[in-house]
């Protein structure tokens, strides 16, 4: 593997493809019923500065699927010690949990690679941080 890692990088646009964007995306290609969670293919992973906001991180975890999240922390290295799914409702008052989970979220990016549909091994490509999941005309 030939993953390049680049860290802190000052924050530009909110248009980079961090695990909070990953987690609300899936594959639209007509007749696909497997579309979630896309696989990462990461050739370039970039490490940016977020503001640390608990309050946030409290009111998105609901809305997060904790094991497309889990299985993208992995893909970027960036799992740390975060648990299972189950999380206990405990971990979002804990500080070193909010931490991790932030990191995981919102500063590392994926810059270069593809995203890949599970059930059709589709790629799309990710460039300069940008999905593009423009479908060809035969897939709509």
């Amino acid at each position: 593997e030939n993953i390049q890692l680049i860290k802190s990088i000052p924050t530009r646009a909110n248009t980079d493809m961090k695990l909070l964007t990953h987690n609300m995306l899936a594959c639209h290609i007509k007749g696909v019923t497997n579309n979630y969670p896309l696989l990462i293919e990461a050739t370039k992973i970039e490490t940016r500065d977020a503001d640390f906001n608990p309050d946030f991180l409290r009111h998105i975890f609901p809305r997060i699927q904790w094991p497309a999240f889990l299985q993208g922390a992995e893909t970027l290295g960036c799992r740390g010690t975060l648990p299972n799914d189950p999380v206990p409702e405990s971990a979002l008052e804990d500080e070193g949990f909010l931490k991790q989970f932030h990191h995981a979220l919102l500063e590392v990016v994926l810059e270069e690679g593809f995203l890949i549909c599970p059930e059709t091994q589709r790629r799309f490509p990710v460039c300069k941080g940008i999905p593009n999941l423009l479908l060809n005309e035969d897939e709509c």
